[in-house]
């Protein structure tokens, strides 16, 4: 660990010092991913002035974790860092509990609108519309005698309007064989869809999204995709400047607003502009009611907070694909997923502001307030004499260009840039294209959610114990071995469901990673340039995010080329993690041997900074 001199002439460990509160520099560009904290606990071995007696006074300091120093200059493990008004209201108890699994709600219809699209935007069964005069002939007999294969072009050489109600099957069969097959075909005008396929009514059948209109149907999805990276630049910023409450639930009416308009809306146009003011403002809510729940507690409980907003999602995944099923229409899945916001903006009158962002403000008052409170609520008695004094903000000036001014920082930059890209794109490829790979879209789509929840669990704990390197490659290498079998059944009925297995155990893989990929990248960049090496990654998986709605067009030109493509991508990913370097594997007595390195001083600031990438 590099030492300086202090005023005396001596060596001391240099601690680097890092704020907890994200200020708009710090902000991820792209919510994709999920950070957690997950070093383990050094031993207790100076947690007698923690807990023991609050202070009286709350010294200059960073209040999320300031990297304290341990007895013989080295400096505390990040998780067991805390502060003034953790050791008020205690660092966690029944009141953060509550605080933090209320704002996880949150994540519910940013995980409905991200997924919804899966349904939505389904396709359907089509063909050229019959003459009224001619609907009762099946619909096989009018394409083969309108000459209509691509369902996009009808022959143009009979006129259908003269034909009455009475001609039989055998008079146009003969009408059709005395045209000939050479009649010019023009485009169809309308369309008609499949009524009895369990899809119901779609953006396909409301906008005739369908021959040279279907690519409409990706750039709905790409405009929510384009909303949420353009919400990703801004509402760090925003949540810094005007607080995290103000901006939570500002941002949580205006998604429950657009979210109910789509409902209503009848011009498609205008439903692109929704979509993406929609996007705008759900990344505005994840990263508000993240960056809220990790500061309302400090030290190791971090970790618990951010997983309490992971959680969730594969819930969610699981949710919409049944409401999708029961609805079968998209109007209807919209009003569904649009109807939680309402009851979550009465939590205003719950969830309180940060303490830790008021204090950081100088709102003095407004602290007391809430910490006692929040004390009353976990049964702790405040001392009489307690004084809070507002931190000392620090400001980083480091920007993109110090990511490549050594080897080691231009060697990890271009890898990781590779790797979130990869793993965004093989991740939202799957599952944001569950109702192109066969079978029961709303099944496939349960399972999807369902193994996502043991993934994240398994990845969580083992990234604890072992090193992450040769874990984080292999979850990607057997997400591609996965995607490959896959491709080696695809155009197979017989092994659709061995496709589908596959599938999920590509998903499992491929979830595995992406818990772990935010926590590799934080441990392995220097602390003062974490923030910027973080937001330049998600602008790579934000670039990934937005081509993953057309990722479905490869069918078109290969039955088999989506899932190469994610089978290549995963095999890349795999292979550029072997470039980057192994992290160590902290135990109890490294901890206290040395108090935790340079490079985790600051994963509480980190933590909350990546963690407002996975939900959207």
């Amino acid at each position: 660990m590099p030492k300086r001199q202090n005023h005396d002439g001596n060596s001391e460990l240099d601690l680097d010092v890092e704020l907890p509160l994200l200020s708009s520099q710090e902000h991820p560009k792209i919510p994709l991913c999920i950070m957690h904290d997950t070093g383990k606990p050094s031993p207790n071995t100076n947690t007698n002035t923690k807990t023991n007696t609050p202070p009286t006074q709350a010294t200059p300091q960073s209040p999320v974790a300031i990297a304290g120093k341990a007895p013989g200059g080295a400096s505390a493990d990040d998780e067991d860092e805390t502060d003034v008004i953790g050791d008020l209201i205690g660092h966690y108890g029944k009141w953060q509990l509550v605080m933090t699994v209320l704002l996880s709600l949150f994540q519910i219809p940013n995980t409905f609108h991200i997924s919804s699209s899966v349904y939505q935007a389904a396709n359907k069964d089509f063909w050229c519309q019959r003459p009224e005069n001619l609907q009762h002939l099946p619909v096989d007999v009018w394409r083969n005698i309108s000459n209509s294969s691509d369902n996009c072009h009808q022959r143009d050489d009979i006129n259908w309007s003269q034909l009455g109600n009475e001609t039989t099957l055998t008079q146009l069969q003969q009408l059709s064989n005395g045209a000939g097959n050479d009649g010019e075909l023009v485009a169809c005008q309308s369309w008609e869809y499949e009524t009895n396929d369990n899809v119901g009514n779609t953006w396909t059948s409301e906008w005739d999204l369908v021959c040279d209109r279907e690519h409409l149907k990706n750039v709905a999805e790409m405009f929510f995709l384009l909303g949420v990276a353009t919400g990703g630049i801004i509402s760090g910023y925003l949540s810094d400047k005007f607080g995290r409450k103000t901006m939570l639930f500002i941002s949580a009416v205006l998604q429950t607003i657009f979210g109910l308009w789509l409902y209503i809306c009848s011009s498609f146009n205008l439903y692109l502009v929704l979509r993406a003011l929609l996007g705008l403002v759900s990344v505005s809510v994840t990263y508000s009611g993240l960056i809220l729940a990790i500061e309302y507690v400090d030290g190791k409980w971090r970790t618990i907070a951010g997983m309490y907003n992971l959680f969730p999602l594969p819930i969610c995944y699981m949710i919409i694909s049944g409401l999708a099923y029961l609805t079968q229409d998209y109007q209807n899945l919209q009003l569904c997923i649009g109807l939680p916001g309402i009851f979550l903006c009465f939590l205003w009158f719950v969830v309180p502001e940060s303490p830790r962002w008021l204090l950081v403000k100088g709102r003095i008052d407004e602290v007391r307030r809430i910490i006692e409170s929040a004390a009353k609520f976990n049964g702790r008695q405040l001392p009489a004499d307690y004084q809070l004094t507002p931190p000392t903000q620090e400001s980083s000036s480091q920007d993109f260009t110090y990511l490549f001014r050594s080897g080691y920082l231009r060697r990890i930059s271009i890898c990781f840039l590779c790797i979130w890209f990869t793993m965004n794109l093989v991740y939202y490829g799957i599952i944001l294209n569950m109702s192109s790979f066969g079978g029961n879209v709303y099944l496939n789509s349960a399972l999807a959610g369902l193994v996502e929840v043991p993934a994240i669990a398994v990845a969580m704990y083992i990234i604890t114990k072992v090193g992450k390197k040769w874990l984080f490659c292999a979850t990607l290498i057997c997400s591609g071995v996965a995607c490959f079998c896959a491709a080696m059944t695809e155009g197979r009925e017989d092994m659709l469901w061995l496709k589908i297995t596959f599938l999920m155990m590509g998903k499992f893989t491929i979830s595995a990673g992406n818990t772990i990929m935010p926590v590799y990248t934080a441990e392995l960049y220097p602390t003062p340039i974490r923030n910027v090496g973080v937001g330049a990654c998600n602008l790579a998986a934000g670039l990934a995010l937005i081509l993953t709605p057309y990722l479905s067009l490869l069918n078109k030109i290969e039955g088999h080329l989506l899932m190469t493509i994610l089978t290549a991508w995963s095999f890349f990913g795999g292979f550029v993690v072997l470039f980057l370097p192994e992290t160590a594997v902290r135990n109890k007595t490294t901890a206290t041997a040395s108090g935790g390195s340079s490079q985790q001083n600051a994963n509480a600031n980190v933590n909350a900074s990546a963690n407002a990438a996975k939900q959207v």
